[in-house]
């Protein structure tokens, strides 16, 4: 028994060990998609004294109107991670996620151990138990919920779940005490899937506790049993239910429903297929899949999708027959109830490859389960009791379990930057315009404009009436000159999302750019109306009540925005000088006098280009290249700012010095080609 314990925790300190390199190339991964609108642009996890408030303010969720809602678990451990990083550091963020992902593993081994020795009667369940956890800890699809920081709300709706779970099978004598109910509380201000529970621990009792098969549960003689234990998960149910509805009711509506319920409830069985296939074959894995719901009900799709259905219901009813192989039939069933509360909504997406996470650990217990029954019949056999039978078995172990590992840590490549996602988007789900969208707009920041419209115009054939399409297209028209077709972009924008406050922040920074403050104003201040919790909309008002000497209601801004964002330092400066009713470059000059960065040393050079003053931006530079002579930023605005004097050699040196620096530079290369044009042949 001791030497049994020995190679158990030498085994388990292989499998972390193993872990934790597989995922040890995730942790710098940026911030992707929704993270953007929940965390990145989110003021209110700046401050961890507004904890107490999340739980009773939607609008804290989210810094977009249409995603507010109450998931404060969540929330308040994003505050945590902001406070403990001191800023938005992407290490702290998935280091937390991580830490919570090794407890649910952890509990999963022990919750499958008891399991196994209810029904299998061998001393190598604990083998079995072990092997399940750390396959389904490296599991390539995983990979993508610990990868999307904001898909910590699967990690914690799961372990609180498991918890509740691992505490009532763990704990019978605390049940009358409803002890177990109190992680599942919890779990339900993390997210709407914590009905799963109840049937979860409906069929653990009847299936283990009463030895009941699922025929003699349909038998009406066991009904007063089945009637008893629903009455007992009572207040579990109860519980759930209230609280549930307490976090709906403070959110008003729930966004992302927009399928027609029929057709998604026709497409899910064929979608659950994927997911099981994935399980065995996770090689077309796609952070934001092109899938679309099935219309037609005689489609192969929807029949195999059905078929399947039909067969797992068969399986599960059949495994149930017996005590030992009913291990089988619970991990399908929490694998099928898993699936459920994303199956009957009608979500935007038909399906996410994140909506795995939850299911894949019944569907692991079921696999391992009929796995080790199989190796448990085979060693029965004299011919496979000899060492080399055992050696494969491990081997196989280790070519499973390495494979999935290998898979996983491709993934957290994949996950890197918004670069590499989103070409992987374009790649795996080619039909997905916002894939498209996304891609384009990693190469509209590196500056290759061409590249960008490019995949902008692919995306409007898919998806012709996306407000941040028409957004993203109005930039890019706007940055090559094409202002009346960038303000016709910009407006199709409002047009089709006018709820939204992005799209009349995007065009109003358009014309702020462009000078036109008056108009910017109005448009901005329509933003503001939507929502007034994102600080680039008031960041933006404020230089355009600067620009406007608009004082008072520059002062309303900056108050407001120190409101929500304590010490805010631009709010401050903005503060500062609007006492002394400065310029906006005295403001830029006295800003980098009290603070000599590269980044406004860099501003200073902007403000002086924008201001006519060439000479004086191409000093800035200078200054800004003492901090930092690889600055690829201040060669080219210096290159810029010789162009416009018609000092093209001069230009044409600063941008090959801004190239060298960084090759791909799309705007140096653009400087360049410019300068080069106006020297004579």
């Amino acid at each position: 028994m001791k030497s049994q314990q020995k190679y158990i925790l030498i085994l388990g300190l292989i499998f972390f060990i193993g872990l934790v390199i597989t995922y040890s190339n995730h942790f710098n991964n940026g911030f992707h998609f929704d993270d953007g609108h929940t965390i990145t642009n989110n003021v209110h996890i700046t401050d961890i004294k507004n904890i107490p408030e999340f739980f009773v303010n939607p609008k804290m969720f989210s810094s977009r109107p249409d995603h507010w809602g109450l998931r404060p678990i969540v929330t308040s451990s994003l505050a945590i991670d902001y406070w403990i990083a001191g800023g938005l550091d992407p290490f702290y963020f998935h280091l937390s996620t991580f830490i919570w992902y090794i407890v649910l593993c952890v509990l999963i081994f022990f919750i499958f151990r008891k399991l196994y020795d209810l029904t299998i009667n061998h001393n190598w369940t604990i083998y079995f138990s072990l092997v399940a956890a750390a396959l389904y800890s490296l599991h390539t699809v995983n990979a993508e919920t610990l990868n999307y920081i904001i898909s910590r709300s699967d990690v914690l709706s799961t372990l609180c779940i498991v918890l509740s779970f691992a505490t009532y099978i763990f704990y019978p004598k605390l049940r009358k005490w409803y002890l177990y109910i109190l992680p599942a509380i919890i779990g339900v201000f993390a997210k709407e899937t914590m009905l799963v529970l109840p049937i979860l621990l409906f069929f653990y009792i009847l299936f283990f506790e009463k030895e009941l098969s699922l025929k003699e549960i349909l038998q009406l003689k066991n009904f007063k049993i089945s009637l008893k234990v629903i009455l007992h998960l009572t207040p579990l149910v109860l519980s759930i239910l209230i609280f549930q509805a307490y976090t709906l009711s403070k959110a008003g509506s729930i966004s992302g429903f927009s399928n027609p319920p029929l057709y998604y409830m026709m497409t899910q069985p064929y979608v659950w297929l994927h997911y099981f296939l994935s399980f065995f074959f996770p090689f077309n894995l796609s952070a934001d899949a092109d899938w679309t719901v099935f219309t037609n009900p005689f489609e192969d799709r929807v029949i195999i999708g059905f078929i399947f259905i039909i067969l797992l219901g068969y399986t599960i009813f059949k495994t149930s027959q017996k005590k030992q192989t009913r291990t089988i039939s619970f991990g399908l069933i929490w694998f099928a109830a898993a699936l459920l509360p994303t199956s009957i909504a009608p979500l935007a997406e038909v399906m996410n490859d994140h909506r795995m996470f939850f299911p894949f650990i019944g569907l692991t217990y079921s696999i391992i389960s009929g796995a080790g029954i199989l190796i448990i019949k085979a060693t029965k056999k004299e011919d496979t009791r000899s060492s080399s039978f055992m050696n494969l078995i491990w081997g196989s172990v280790f070519i499973i379990l390495t494979a999935f590992a290998y898979g996983t840590y491709q993934r957290n490549k994949v996950w890197e930057n918004g670069e590499t996602l989103w070409y992987d988007v374009t790649v795996k789900s080619p039909k997905n315009g916002r894939g498209l969208m996304n891609y384009g707009l990693t190469q509209m920041e590196k500056g290759n404009t061409k590249v960008a419209l490019e995949y902008y115009e692919k995306a409007l054939v898919v998806i012709p009436y996306y407000s941040t399409l028409h957004i993203n297209l109005g930039i890019v028209k706007g940055s090559i000159g094409k202002i009346s077709e960038a303000e016709e972009s910009f407006k199709k924008g409002i047009l089709y999302d006018p709820h939204s406050d992005t799209p009349y922040y995007y065009y109003a920074r358009f014309l702020a750019k462009k000078k036109r403050f008056a108009e910017a104003q109005k448009i901005a201040e329509k933003a503001n109306n939507i929502t007034s919790y994102n600080l680039n909309t008031q960041y933006l008002l404020m230089d355009i009540y600067y620009n406007l000497e608009l004082w008072d209601p520059l002062r309303k801004v900056i108050n407001h925005t120190l409101k929500i964002s304590k010490n805010n330092k631009t709010a401050l400066n903005y503060l500062k000088f609007s006492k002394k009713k400065n310029s906006k470059l005295d403001m830029f000059i006295q800003k980098t006098k009290a603070s000599p960065t590269l980044k406004n040393y860099l501003d200073l050079s902007i403000q002086y280009y924008h201001d006519g003053k060439y000479k004086e931006c191409i000093n800035a530079c200078l200054e800004a290249l003492k901090i930092d002579p690889n600055s690829h930023l201040a060669y080219n605005n210096i290159c810029s700012a010789y162009n416009v004097l018609g000092e093209y050699e001069k230009a044409i040196k600063a941008c090959e010095s801004s190239i060298g620096i960084k090759p791909d530079f799309a705007l140096a290369k653009n400087n360049l080609k410019f300068a080069k044009s106006k020297i004579p042949k």
